[in-house]
């Protein structure tokens, strides 16, 4: 009789992995990078200026801010699943109602608002929570993989969205964004995603093999807990974090980030068909420097799990400084080819930033209070996600170009890698509690 051939069971956090990155593939690739080429078209169609329409992402990242704390949360309260499903569900309905936008105060109340609350539910901190439950030493591949898909929402849905716009207009475009969150994400999040850690499910974070049966909740916990101290992993609270000096470092290292990241997924396409360069060409462009963050993202996560967490913020240096000198470059020469060469640079620099910023924050202070200190830190840098773009949008408004607003992205740049020199890991908490007492 033949031998039955028996697969290996897939560990269950690499279902959450892989929906999590389908989730932030399509929802941003409307809401964070679709919106560089859907920018023109709704300002010309509306008559609004730069200046005005970059509010709509504005008003998305106030509002995720003030949000941030409650999501984070509840996320760690209750569990990501129902908190995912429905930010799905709202990102769908508002891609669905832009159909309908025709006037300023709906654009924003259904990109600004609507739009910004699904993504900040269903795509960043929920996610990524349930992500950094799930594994601990391998937690960098799997949050990589996530971010690549992020990172492929620039490469793949960027350009089908522009050309979408060229073949049936930016309405419709939209509308074809949010049938197709509804259809595929809903399930995705429905079954892919659970409420608790592995622990809960008799379970140990990256699929570690337990020693015996065990019944009892406390001692699987605390067995979860031993695992995550093998790599220094320790758990802080809420409280214990703010207590740190690090943490406050780490938010000043991240106010710059927002700044430049948030100004340049806007003002791209916008900026360089100023120079007359054709629309989808300029997309093109852009998605070199998206496709460019792609491969870094996944590296990154790969070194960061090998690495001790006295060094992993090495890894944050050497993305701000190829951001700062890849805009640099640029505003030397200000020629096409130095716009390649500041593409390429920024978007390795960005997606290394975007895996290492979650991974120092978990490594440093653990798991269970990931959600809401990630929430919270979200309302703090809220200030200066609101002010990028519309600051941005102004100095083109104002000077005709965006150089003012490049040469201060610069500036911050250079400031923020010295601060990440003296961003060392804070030392363990006096009192190390129970892991569901978070706050």
């Amino acid at each position: 009789m033949p031998k039955k051939i028996r697969f290996p069971k897939i560990f269950f956090g690499w279902w959450t992995v892989l929906a999590g990155g389908i989730l932030a593939l399509w929802g941003y690739g409307y809401q964070a990078y679709g919106i560089s080429a859907l920018f023109k078209p709704i300002a010309s169609e509306l008559g609004f200026s730069r200046a005005a329409t970059s509010v709509a992402a504005s008003i998305g990242r106030f509002e995720g801010g003030f949000e941030g704390p409650l999501v984070g949360w509840i996320t760690d309260r209750f569990g990501p699943k129902w908190v995912v499903f429905g930010g799905t569900f709202v990102i769908a309905l508002a891609l669905y109602l832009m159909y309908y936008a025709n006037s300023l105060w709906a654009f924003y109340l259904i990109w600004g608002a609507l739009l910004g609350l699904g993504a900040d539910v269903a795509l960043s901190i929920p996610v990524d929570t349930a992500i950094s439950n799930w594994f601990v030493k391998k937690r960098g591949i799997a949050l990589s993989i996530k971010w690549v898909f992020s990172g492929l929402s620039g490469v793949v849905v960027l350009p089908l969205i522009a050309w979408l716009i060229t073949v049936q207009g930016w309405r419709m475009t939209c509308v074809t964004g949010g049938l197709v969150m509804a259809v595929v994400g809903l399930p995705l999040a429905w079954f892919c995603l659970k409420q608790r850690r592995p622990e809960y499910y008799g379970m140990l974070p990256d699929g570690a093999k337990t020693e015996g049966d065990v019944a009892d909740l406390d001692q699987m916990l605390q067995r979860g807990a031993q695992y995550a101290s093998e790599v220094d992993e320790v758990e802080f609270t809420v409280r214990q974090v703010f207590r740190t000096r690090v943490y406050w470092l780490l938010v000043a290292i991240n106010a710059a980030h927002g700044l430049v990241g948030g100004a340049m997924n806007i003002h791209t396409i916008p900026f360089l068909t100023d120079l007359g360069i054709d629309p989808l060409v300029a997309a093109g462009m852009m998605v070199v420097m998206i496709g460019s963050s792609v491969p870094a993202r996944l590296f990154g996560g790969l070194v960061m799990d090998r690495m001790k967490t006295g060094h992993l913020r090495f890894v944050l240096l050497g993305a701000y400084l190829l951001q700062f000198v890849g805009i640099g470059v640029f505003l030397l020469f200000r020629t096409l080819p130095s716009i390649y060469v500041w593409f390429v640079l920024y978007g390795i620099g960005i997606g290394s930033a975007y895996i290492a910023n979650p991974l120092l924050r978990a490594r440093y202070f653990g798991r269970k209070s990931f959600g809401s200190v990630n929430g919270i830190t979200a309302l703090v840098l809220t200030p200066f996600g609101v002010v990028a773009p519309v600051y941005a949008g102004w100095v083109y408004d104002t000077t005709g170009n965006y150089i003012s607003a490049f040469t201060l992205f610069v500036g911050l740049l250079a400031a923020a890698t010295v601060l990440i020199l003296f961003a060392r890991p804070a030392e363990p908490p006096d009192v190390i509690g129970d892991i569901r007492r978070f706050v």
